[in-house]
């Protein structure tokens, strides 16, 4: 556990010194080979819960050695293509054997795939308002059409009044709103358009829910979620979107967001399982929250899938698949809150492991 430790902060180093350069390259990753006589799992997409899977893949593989899991973050967006797999830029070694993505794949994305897709909800999260301001003491606390201003480029100063009116420190602030987001196609970012859309009729008619934004100059624009949290780290002003174990990792303040109640709500494990309640999945297992009820609900909450086949070529790899997916749903789930993310409920963990057994191999 703590090598992982240590690993990660060096990731997180890695990441601080090139977005200090503005660089777009990223630390090799080292090659993961299949174990002698075992199965190599190859995966690759979301950002949003890269840091529970490499945990959970790490963990895992030391219970069970002759599974190995290779995963590559690369976001929702190239997730979901690298899993559809018939892009004359994916060479063999792009090509894997789930996908993930905080975006469920759409009909038209599923019907490309000859072997049939399953989805399956393995984590969920809060998507945080992240922000460097030291000039504020107090928590940052946004109204709806305050952080819907910001995102839509009518905020540009923190002395806004639709800013002010909730944090009356900022009255006298000189300092311009930087906003940093994701250039890369995003599930984090379709997670926060889709609340966006919903609390914002401004929002919904000149983007909508999508999984990348033609920012058009309104904002610095990195690639993943821990990219957003190095800029924000290092940017006096900014704010950002990014699931909430990023935030924590760098000591970033999130803002208290106003949710459907008019309350203002701090993301933490118990409002966002107020934000989960006990709604149950339907028969594809794609849920989304934009704007769930509830007084105690934090107001941006989504849910992290995998990507599988229906059918595999490869028996022995489909059962490797079956049996991680099922440990994560189960023995997974404890360690989700301590890097900040929401446990499954029961309502979700029951069909998401029936969907796990259902794949199968010619």
């Amino acid at each position: 556990m703590a090598l992982r430790r240590i690993v990660w902060a060096w990731s997180i180093t890695v990441l601080l010194a090139v977005c200090a350069s503005c660089s777009r390259s990223a630390p090799s990753r080292p090659k993961i080979e299949a174990p002698p006589g075992g199965v190599l799992l190859r995966g690759a997409g979301a950002t949003f819960p890269a840091p529970l899977y490499e945990e959970w893949f790490q963990a895992y593989q030391e219970a069970h050695p002759k599974v190995a899991v290779a995963y590559d973050a690369v976001g929702s967006g190239a997730g979901i293509n690298r899993f559809i797999g018939k892009s004359t830029d994916l060479s063999e070694e792009d090509l894997v054997d789930f996908g993930a993505s905080d975006a469920a794949m759409t009909d038209a994305e599923i019907a490309r795939v000859s072997r049939g897709v399953q989805l399956v909800p393995l984590t969920a999260g809060a998507v945080v308002l992240a922000y460097n301001l030291p000039e504020l003491q107090d928590d940052l606390k946004l109204t709806r059409k305050a952080y819907s201003g910001i995102f839509l480029g009518d905020i540009t100063k923190w002395n806004d009044p639709k800013i002010v009116t909730t944090n009356p420190e900022l009255e006298t602030s000189s300092i311009t709103i930087t906003l940093v987001a994701r250039r890369d196609a995003s599930g984090t970012t379709y997670a926060l358009t889709n609340h966006l859309s919903a609390v914002s009729q401004e929002w919904r008619g000149r983007f909508g829910a999508v999984q990348l934004v033609d920012w058009q100059g309104l904002a610095m624009r990195v690639e993943g979620n821990a990219g957003v949290a190095g800029r924000i780290k290092q940017s006096l002003g900014s704010i950002g979107c990014m699931e909430l174990g990023f935030a924590r990792r760098l000591g970033l303040k999130t803002a208290w967001l106003e949710n459907k109640a008019g309350r203002f709500v701090q993301a933490t494990t118990k409002s966002g399982e107020a934000a989960l309640g006990s709604a149950p999945l339907p028969g594809n297992l794609r849920f989304f929250f934009p704007d769930p009820d509830g007084p105690d609900s934090y107001p941006i909450i989504t849910l992290s899938w995998v990507l599988l086949y229906k059918d595999y070529g490869d028996a022995k790899k489909a059962a490797a698949l079956r049996e991680l997916l099922k440990w994560c749903l189960t023995e997974g789930q404890k360690s989700s809150e301590q890097l900040g993310y929401l446990p499954l409920s029961s309502n979700i963990v029951s069909p998401a492991t029936a969907a796990v057994e259902s794949i199968r191999s010619r």
